[in-house]
């Protein structure tokens, strides 16, 4: 099969990579990629949220099957277009991303499934929804409704910066993002990330992970797209998974057929746990990044197999085969994110790191220039290794940091920590 991956992050990496392991992978190209996709696959430079310009490289390129990595292709409907083309799909449906696009969508979604989430309150006026905090008190979190890559969630402990987020938000700090936000009750507990593949019809669940969302360790400081991820996350154990299944996952389903929009793809649902039960954070209709990528680092090949399933409506006829391992991924990020940040500093190092099933380096935001690789981005690698524990997978990855020589970047020095206390 000739395979195209839209995105150009670490989760596309780690995608492209587990794609290529699959013998059914004649012809892989990745737009637009970055620099170390382009070492594995052939890169198109490409707007990819330009359904047109993707359509005309399918055409070119004879693909038989697209996979969409992010979420702006999703919500601009790239996937609709690619369909009505004729074309195989892995991504839900313009509409369907709306469980992402719009955190307003998705509490109406589950007020009408009875699904367990947060009290919330949607708002387009400042002043109102500052008096609904004022009424509320803190802790609370604020949200931008719409797409604002993964950076549009406050979470408030203090009346203060949570007026103060309204301030932002309507100030266009987040851009269109920001015209509405959302307001929710905090929930207090243990967050875990729980995936499953969906064809319109059947939920398969495909794994667990726990990200680390706070810049700083011991989980301080301001949220980040991400800054490490582990799997499978203990903490959702089969009961919970039983649980969010039969009172979250299926009821959003079964509301989104009767609606007229069954969902296909990837369904990524952030569960708040405590006291033995999970609520919904949010939905996300995407792989997380970088909860991928320790993903398809322990699916390898199959992972391709399960997503061809998804998109050809039959994974009631497929199953997940796991080993008994565990999986880490390590961000490394360039010095000041989530704020500002420099890019074109040289990364040295990364040819000396071996790359096989039990480790890689999948890279986030970089670029080839002059033979090097140079950072291009705020989160730029995503050291990733696999063991029989999680305390081996974690001491394979921070060796491979050992080995990276960019000055101007910083990591966390406690992924996995929750799990390993």
């Amino acid at each position: 099969m000739n395979i195209l991956i839209l995105g150009s992050g670490g989760r596309e990496h780690s995608l492209a990579w587990a794609t290529l392991q699959n013998p059914k992978c004649d012809k892989l190209i990745v737009a637009p990629g970055n620099a170390g996709i382009a070492q594995i696959a052939t890169c198109a430079q490409i707007d990819i949220e330009n359904a047109g310009a993707v359509l005309a490289l399918t055409e070119a390129e004879t693909i038989d099957f697209v996979i969409i990595g992010p979420e702006a292709p999703l919500a601009a409907g790239v996937a609709d277009r690619l369909r009505d083309a004729g074309l195989l799909v892995f991504g839900p449906s313009k509409e369907a991303a709306r469980l992402e696009s719009s955190k307003s969508f998705t509490k109406e979604i589950c007020a009408a499934a009875q699904a367990p989430t947060a009290a919330y309150a949607h708002f387009t006026d400042a002043e109102k929804a500052k008096d609904y905090i004022r009424q509320q008190g803190a802790p609370i979190v604020v949200k931008a409704d719409g797409l604002a890559a993964g950076k549009g969630v406050i979470v408030a402990m203090d009346e203060a910066t949570a007026l103060a987020a309204i301030d932002d938000m309507f100030g266009g700090a987040f851009g269109a993002a920001g015209a509405e936000v959302v307001i929710e009750e905090f929930m207090e507990g243990e967050e875990a990330s729980f995936f499953l593949l969906c064809d319109g019809k059947t939920a398969l669940p495909i794994g667990t992970a726990q990200d680390h969302k706070r810049v700083g360790e011991g989980d301080t400081g301001p949220n980040t797209g991400g800054m490490g991820a582990y799997s499978p996350a203990p903490v959702l154990t089969k009961a919970l998974e039983k649980q969010a299944l039969e009172e979250i996952i299926e009821p959003t389903l079964a509301e989104m057929a009767r609606r007229g929009t069954p969902y296909h793809g990837v369904l990524y649902a952030g569960l708040m746990i405590k006291d033995g039960r999970a609520r919904l954070v949010e939905y996300n209709v995407r792989f997380g990044d970088p909860e991928c990528q320790v993903l398809m680092l322990r699916l390898g090949a199959q992972a391709f197999d399960l997503m061809h399933a998804a998109a050809e409506e039959r994974l009631d006829q497929v199953s997940v085969n796991w080993a008994e391992d565990h999986a880490i991924t390590v961000v490394m990020a360039a010095r000041g994110y989530p704020g500002e940040y420099q890019k074109g500093s040289e990364i040295k190092g990364l040819e000396d790191i071996p790359a096989d099933s039990g480790q890689m380096v999948f890279h986030a935001g970089t670029q080839a220039k002059a033979g090097g690789i140079i950072a291009s981005g705020g989160r730029v690698l995503n050291v990733t290794a696999r063991g029989a524990t999680l305390q081996e997978a974690r001491d394979r990855a921070y060796d491979m940091i050992e080995r990276i020589d960019w000055p101007e970047g910083f990591y966390r020095r406690d992924i996995g920590w929750r799990a390993l206390a």
